[in-house]
């Protein structure tokens, strides 16, 4: 997946995430998380997973994390990938 444009998802709230997703000439991931220090590593290997299943190798990703779950910093990174692109979706691998 090309990212063309800027895109964000989520919130700055308890127990949310918000991913800022913008073009780049290469994969830059900034991680700013309020349990970082416990689960900073995890957090990491989810986005990567996620950048991966979309076949995303460019992108400046920056994710302000404050204590989200996993299937939340999932949603909020897909959901961001989605509005940072113009390809076409493939909802099968969406979902």
């Amino acid at each position: 997946m090309q990212i063309t444009k800027d895109a964000i998802a989520g919130t700055l709230e308890s127990s949310d995430a918000q991913i800022r997703i913008a073009p780049h000439s290469s994969l830059e991931i900034e991680l700013n998380s309020s349990v970082g220090k416990q689960f900073g590593d995890d957090i990491l290997a989810t986005i990567n997973e996620v950048l991966a299943q979309f076949n995303v190798t460019a992108a400046k990703i920056i994710v302000e994390d404050k204590g989200a779950l996993d299937c939340v910093l999932r949603a909020r990174l897909k959901a961001a990938l989605l509005r940072a692109t113009d390809e076409t979706i493939d909802w099968e691998k969406v979902l």
